[in-house]
């Protein structure tokens, strides 16, 4: 899995879907460079307004951007590569790389000690002796080899061709060429971005005008390999600055030159952005985009975003203003033909993680010292599971809109492990592994926490009261009430305390610093691979990491490990890809080492005017900006 899919401990909501239209964005491909089309003079201008939930905190592109900015890029850049419905599609490149097409192979390289090559781990590392290494023809940790120090070997290398479209034009009328995409790669390494790609890639080069090549490090095996492909930059504007200093200047990063439908005409800071038709678009001789000009307000207030749609001044409102409460308000507004409705699920869950190994135990436990290991016995996992009313806050809170996940893959994932079932609410049941597990009701009284009458690396008598942390919206506070409830049909008591995001996500804090026996948090990734990487071993914040890593929950099994690790050493379409990730699903169920409570939700409305907005699973917002207009005739 690669490192520049970045987890994110989520403060928005993202992204399966409702509605979805299909749209095929990769025209063929010619070999002549466009000329500007002239637009001919019209009365009137074509315009749609998006309303934002925040401005842009900048459109420098390789940089780190807020939800407002990438919505803002979909119409500026066209892909190079779109994530639609969890599947890749090709924009400004002829055909993504295949082995079945013949722009992607796995070669055999041989190396030598002192080589850079990516081991049986998959780390980065110098090979020499005791090295654990896959050699040509091994995908899994079953026939790894550990190396010698002295004699060569066979690994596998893989190379990927990227064909760029010949028609493509900056918006100032120069041709954009393979160069600018290396220029990018370039930039990329120098400001130490995407650097876990950088470090695993051998080479990447320029082999003509329009095609470049990508060479893997030895031993590494990228399932998404064909996305391998840099952005292009315009070196011709921005090579006269250092790479350091194009995230601060206009031309890159407020201003910057485009090759999608659009180009910013104008930036009026705290109030709005404002993009034309860029003349030199690819697809403009075909008569996109469909709309002249796009204005995109920033409005933070959801009361205020849904009056303004209303009321007509917003056409579209991105996901980035929080819409969560309004979905039962926008539902109504649909069915009475106010507005178009938008809700989809996608890569990214709530969690109520588990404290399994709180930090303070990484130099061993002592009972009556160190806080009560509550869940190191699998029962009391299960049974808290059992006795969490997760459809209640799915029915609730979320109006419906999500469901109760059974693993930590998306139930219309590729990969989701259909045969699997999200643990259902019994208290009955929880009760009774409760009681498997040691915590007895000693005075028969269900309202009163029960005690731990045997159970394992818990003292004598201590009562099952779990301090349970989480931020303060008022989502949250809706989901910790239900919890709280349901908990206690099982003689489960709670410590409920709400942070500020700064004190709970603090480095080293509460969260990453393992201090808690419950708490209520969010995963995203921006990618469609699964994210079984969440919960290994080497995900666990500890001092070696700088308290870094998604494995909250300080949860280790080497079996989940191995799983994981393979999955990832097989490509995409390969059984065993399949195999390997429903197998982490299956060992992620039976070891629980969080709780899933719900897929989280993504949320956008229209005017009923608007047509072709599509709210997809896994692709930016606005990734089909290009088709979407508004008007009385127009047709969804």
């Amino acid at each position: 899995m690669k490192k520049n899919i970045l987890f994110i401990i989520l403060l928005i909501f993202l992204t399966s879907c409702v509605r979805f239209q299909t749209f095929d964005k990769t025209p063929t491909a010619s070999s002549s460079i466009p000329t500007p089309v002239q637009l001919t003079p019209t009365v009137t201008t074509s315009q749609l307004t998006v309303c934002l939930g925040s401005e842009p905190n900048s459109l420098y592109p390789f940089g780190e951007l807020n939800a407002p900015a990438r919505s803002v890029l979909a119409a500026i850049y066209n892909g190079p590569i779109d994530n639609v419905d969890f599947e890749y599609q090709p924009v400004i490149l002829t055909q993504l790389p295949t082995l079945e097409n013949g722009d992607a192979q796995i070669a055999k390289v041989t190396v030598k000690a002192g080589d850079k090559i990516v081991d049986a781990t998959g780390n980065l590392v110098t090979l020499e002796k005791g090295v654990k290494v896959k050699p040509a023809g091994c995908r899994n940790n079953a026939c790894a080899i550990t190396y010698d120090g002295t004699t060569t070997i066979e690994m596998e290398q893989m190379i990927a061709t990227f064909r760029m479209r010949q028609d493509l034009t900056w918006s100032d009328g120069t041709p954009i060429v393979a160069d600018d995409s290396l220029y990018a790669f370039e930039i990329q390494t120098e400001t130490n971005v995407n650097s876990y790609l950088i470090q695993r890639t051998e080479i990447y080069e320029v082999a003509d005008a329009y095609t470049l090549q990508w060479f893997g490090a030895p031993g590494f095996i990228d399932p998404t390999f064909f996305t391998n492909f840099w952005q292009p930059a315009p070196r011709h504007l921005w090579s006269e600055f250092p790479a350091e200093q194009l995230a601060s200047i206009d031309i890159a990063s407020r201003m910057p030159t485009s090759w999608g439908p659009y180009i910013v005409k104008e930036w009026i800071p705290n109030d709005h952005i404002t993009l034309s038709k860029n003349p030199y678009y690819f697809r403009a001789r075909d008569g996109f985009p469909k709309t002249d000009e796009i204005i995109f307000r920033f409005i933070s207030n959801a009361d205020v975003a849904v009056s303004e749609l209303i009321a007509g001044r917003c056409d579209i409102l991105d996901p980035s203003i929080n819409l969560d409460n309004h979905i039962g308000l926008l539902q109504e507004m649909q069915l009475a033909e106010q507005a178009q409705a938008f809700v989809t699920t996608g890569m990214s869950i709530e969690w109520l993680g588990l404290g399994i190994t709180p930090a303070s135990y990484d130099n061993g436990y002592v009972v009556n010292q160190d806080r009560p290991n509550y869940f190191a016995d699998i029962y009391t996992r299960q049974a808290l599971t059992y006795c969490t009313n997760r459809q209640a806050i799915v029915d609730n809170v979320l109006f419906g809109a999500t469901s109760v996940p059974a693993s930590y893959v998306p139930k219309n994932h590729p990969t989701y492990d259909a045969n699997l079932k999200a643990i259902p609410y019994d208290p009955q049941v929880g009760i009774s592994l409760l009681e498997q597990a040691g915590w007895q009701d000693h005075d028969n009284n269900p309202s009163t926490p029960r005690q731990a009458i045997n159970v394992r690396n818990v003292a004598y008598k201590t009562p099952l009261v779990l301090n349970y942390y989480t931020t303060s919206t008022a989502q949250r506070r809706q989901v910790t009430a239900i919890l709280e409830d349901s908990l206690a049909e099982c003689g489960i008591g709670l410590n409920i305390q709400y942070f500020s995001q700064n004190d709970l996500y603090a480095p080293h804090g509460l969260l990453f610093g393992r201090q808690f026996d419950l708490a209520e948090y969010a995963l995203g990734v921006e990618s469609v691979e699964p994210a079984c990487h969440w919960f290994t071993s080497a995900e666990i914040p500890n001092e070696s990491n700088a308290w870094s890593g998604t494995n909250l929950s300080g949860f280790s099994n080497t079996n989940y490990d191995i799983a994981c690790q393979n999955a990832q050493s097989y490509l995409r379409g390969e059984q065993e890809y399949l195999n390997e990730y429903r197998q982490t699903q299956i060992l992620f169920a039976e070891e629980l080492p969080a709780i899933p409570l719900f897929y989280r939700l993504r949320v956008a409305a229209t005017r009923p005017e608007v047509c072709g907005f599509a709210l997809d699973s896994t692709a930016n917002t606005l990734w089909n900006i290009e088709s979407i207009t508004i008007g009385e005739t127009c047709q969804n």
